[in-house]
């Protein structure tokens, strides 16, 4: 059966595939080694005896006393950075394209500030200034301090993303919506928004993946019992293997944020199959508001 065309690549030959098929069997020789070396050394180790695994899978204790309350507060971390992080950045990346000169320079001067700080620093200036600054207690201190951490890098990652898929829109899009008489925000918000969330969508969902996983950073230096520092406490009071919690809470990991990127999947199918069934770019709504005589006509269309 002959192969179909393709302007991506072009296709390869006899030479190529047979060359394909031999890099492919090495790598997965040599990721076999690797994985048989792993094992092997924890065996010599006894990593691998039951024992030190057994707590994970006969006692409950090990999860209602540790993990599910570690696991409740990774999850209202990164909730509550997420909820948060998402509209500023929004806002961010549509505030540096504005039309206006001061708006432009204060949120590009936000999002490069922000943005080229490592999240643990600001983690660890945030818990500094609430416990300098505010009466937060200190048990509830860690939690403010990550989230306002997470919330100020990956707001200002955000806004790039945002920034970067508006840009990305054919500039027919908006010269269009002027056409039908639209004003600058509702050429954002019902032309431009609405198109440009299908391609940012992957890049937004690896950074809320980068959300999940940093706020292990707040149990590593501010003592927030997110689910990484749910070790320490295990090996130490309850007598869990090290190796074998900080693959459980790995797993767990994995778990959260495939559970995340499957969601987007869908979601971003659904969008494109939406986009197919349907021609309709501006929403009822804008067309009522567009509808109403005087509010989006310029001066070349007042009527006296």
């Amino acid at each position: 059966m002959k192969e179909r065309p393709t302007v991506l690549y072009d296709v390869p030959g006899p030479r190529a595939r047979r060359r394909d098929i031999l890099y492919t069997a090495l790598f997965l020789v040599a990721l076999a080694a690797l994985i048989w070396w792993v094992v092997r050394s924890l065996a010599d180790k006894n990593q691998l005896d039951w024992a030190k695994w057994a707590p994970f899978f006969t006692d409950s204790r090990t999860w209602t006393t540790y993990i599910f309350p570690a696991l409740e507060n990774t999850l209202i971390a990164a909730v509550l950075a997420m909820a948060i992080a998402l509209p500023l950045g929004a806002l961010l990346g549509i505030g540096r394209l504005s039309d206006h000169r001061t708006v432009r320079a204060a949120a590009g001067t936000v999002v490069e500030f922000f943005r080229a700080i490592p999240v643990l620093i600001l983690m660890l200036f945030a818990n500094a200034a609430y416990s300098e600054f505010t009466d937060i207690s200190p048990e509830t201190r860690p939690l403010y301090a990550v989230v306002t951490g997470l919330v100020l890098y990956n707001a200002s990652v955000l806004a790039e993303v945002v920034r970067a898929g508006i840009l990305a829109l054919p500039i027919g899009q908006t010269d269009a919506a002027k056409a039908i008489g639209m004003r600058k925000g509702q050429t954002m918000r019902y032309v431009l928004l609405p198109q440009s969330v299908t391609a940012m969508l992957p890049a937004l969902v690896s950074q809320l993946v980068v959300i999940v996983k940093d706020t292990a950073l707040g149990g590593a230096m501010l003592g927030f019992s997110e689910l990484l520092a749910s070790v320490r406490p295990m090996s130490a009071n309850y007598g869990a293997n090290t190796i074998a919690s900080f693959t459980v809470v790995a797993v767990i990991f994995v778990a959260l944020n495939f559970a995340l990127t499957t969601f987007a999947d869908r979601l971003e199918r659904r969008l494109r199959r939406a986009k197919k069934s349907t021609g309709a770019v501006v929403g009822a709504d804008a067309v009522d508001e567009l509808a109403r005589p005087g509010e989006h006509m310029g001066p070349a269309h007042d009527t006296k």
